[in-house]
């Protein structure tokens, strides 16, 4: 098991964990929407990504034309 020789002092200890934060986010603007979006991603609100659409969001899709 591993002891320690000398006793860390809080500057050290707090200087090595200087690099463990979270980096803030970075948002990009829909090229289609405006809205801001994750980059590379999908954007949430209109459902395209790189100018073509990915994901068709559910008030557009009728579903009882789907069922029958």
């Amino acid at each position: 098991m591993a002891v320690q020789q000398n006793k860390v002092s809080k500057s050290r200890r707090n200087n090595r964990r200087a690099h463990d934060s979270l980096s803030a986010a970075n948002p990009n603007e829909c090229p289609n929407c405006g809205e801001l979006k994750r980059p590379h991603h999908v954007c949430a609100s209109c459902g395209h990504y790189n100018d073509a659409e990915v994901v068709a969001l559910t008030d557009e899709i009728d579903l009882e034309d789907d069922a029958a």
